[in-house]
């Protein structure tokens, strides 16, 4: 790994700033503790970013599989912990679909599997890919159930075979998606590698042990295989936490290429494959494969992903405006909230919950709840008055009336000031809207 001031040697020295950093040496010693990336600097050379693609390349190389819109990506991570930066890459969650069934069956399991769907503060939470098993052994048969899954949903895919004659005739089928060959370990490693560099796919290696899978990495590079998936066979919860955590370690603290790339976990079903789904997630999982899961088991799983992979600096928002509830109209009030994803979006139900039209003003306090952006100067009397001309809502709503909440009841008086409107205190907690609203 070169020093700071090796790569400061191959800079353009403009101390432009452009990069995100004030000098040219600032930047490199972020490059060289791999806290920034080379495409950072708009003005390196092509020599440049050849002596130092190995030295900016991320620990964990990022990895591709899918087609079109449909694109999942593993790995590209920096970070040992979250709050150090931000995880980039959520864990994508798979279910298999084995090919014992028949294709038409197949088919329907994964257009279940793709209709799963749940929201939460307005992100959309659903499966990720649909994993193909090679189960029966019939090379006719596995590529007759990835040809029918293909078909019946546009998801990434999986193949998963040792067999490098089956994986051939199945991946011929779906070719176009780029699918993900899961299956190659010591024995078969030559001719799966060797197919994987002819599709140009992604290859999934298994090996049980660090050692193992660095030396199995080791192979395939050597191959002509460079976007790799490394599934460590791990026997219990124990050892799964402990090979991620290490090969992560490894990875990010001592840039150690050999186990520098995404971790797939084989998760199974039960009790023990929604646990060793949770330990994924928290523990450096790029793709989990469940052989079963329900609806109900998949939500709690969908929802820790989400607060995991969610930038923790940064909170989530929603667009400021005017937006009608309940069939809204001129004569409907007007409520308001701040643009804190999770208050919005809290609120909004409990306002369609009273079934009274009214309008919903969203005001942006940079992504801050109620209380906080209060106490932050970020909801404020001008700033409400302020969202109220921007979104057009005196002209929306003629019924000049405002209602604000409770919690910030104190500045009710200077609210009627600078708007103008009839300021009428809510409740302090949203539930209390149903109620409330029906007194109106």
């Amino acid at each position: 790994m070169p020093t700071a001031i090796e790569i400061f040697k191959h800079l353009p020295k403009k101390n432009c700033g452009k990069c995100n950093y004030p000098t040219c040496l600032a930047f490199a010693m972020q490059l060289a503790n791999s806290k920034a990336k080379l495409d950072d600097c708009p003005f390196v050379s092509e020599q440049a970013r050849a002596a130092l693609a190995a030295s900016s390349a991320p620990p964990i190389r990022l990895v591709r599989f899918g087609s079109g819109a449909r694109v999942i990506e593993l790995g590209d991570e920096t970070e040992l912990y979250r709050h150090e930066k931000r995880f980039f890459h959520p864990t994508a969650f798979t279910v298999v679909v084995p090919d014992s069934l028949a294709p038409s069956e197949a088919g329907r399991r994964a257009k279940e599997i793709a209709a799963v769907r749940f929201e939460r503060v307005g992100q959309a939470l659903s499966f990720d890919a649909v994993c193909i098993r090679d189960v029966s052994g019939d090379a006719a048969r596995f590529a007759s159930a990835a040809e029918a899954v293909g078909s019946s949903v546009d998801l990434p895919l999986v193949l998963s075979s040792g067999s490098p004659e089956r994986m051939r005739q199945a991946a011929m089928k779906v070719i176009q998606r780029r699918p993900l060959l899961h299956g190659a370990n010591a024995q078969n490693l030559v001719p799966m590698a060797a197919l994987a560099k002819e599709l140009s796919c992604p290859l999934a290696l298994m090996q049980n042990g660090l050692g193992e899978m660095a030396d199995l990495v080791a192979q395939a590079r050597a191959a002509g295989v460079e976007d790799l998936v490394m599934d460590f066979r791990t026997s219990g919860l124990k050892d799964q936490l402990e090979s991620s955590t290490v090969a992560r370690k490894h990875s990010v603290k001592k840039t150690y290429r050999g186990l520098g790339y995404p971790i797939l976990v084989e998760a199974g079903k039960g009790e023990d494959g929604i646990l060793r789904g949770m330990l994924a997630v928290m523990k450096y999982g790029g793709l989990v494969l469940f052989e079963e899961i329900s609806e109900a088991q998949a939500l709690p799983l969908f929802v820790l992903r989400q607060n995991i992979y969610t930038d923790p600096q940064v909170p989530i928002q929603v667009k400021p405006g005017m937006y009608p509830v309940n069939g809204a109209k001129e004569d409907s009030p007007i409520l308001f909230t701040t643009n804190f994803s999770l208050t919005y979006f809290t609120v909004l139900a409990d306002i369609e919950k009273s079934k009274a039209p009214a309008w919903l003003l969203v005001v942006d306090s940079e992504g801050l709840s109620v209380m906080t952006a209060f106490s932050a100067g970020k909801l404020t009397p001008e700033i409400v008055a302020k969202a109220l001309e921007s979104s057009g809502a005196r002209e929306k709503s003629r019924s000049g009336i405002l209602v604000m909440p409770g919690m910030v009841s104190r500045m009710s008086g200077k609210l009627q000031e600078a708007t103008g409107l009839k300021v009428i205190v809510g409740p302090k907690e949203s539930s209390g809207l149903p109620k409330f609203m029906k007194g109106l």
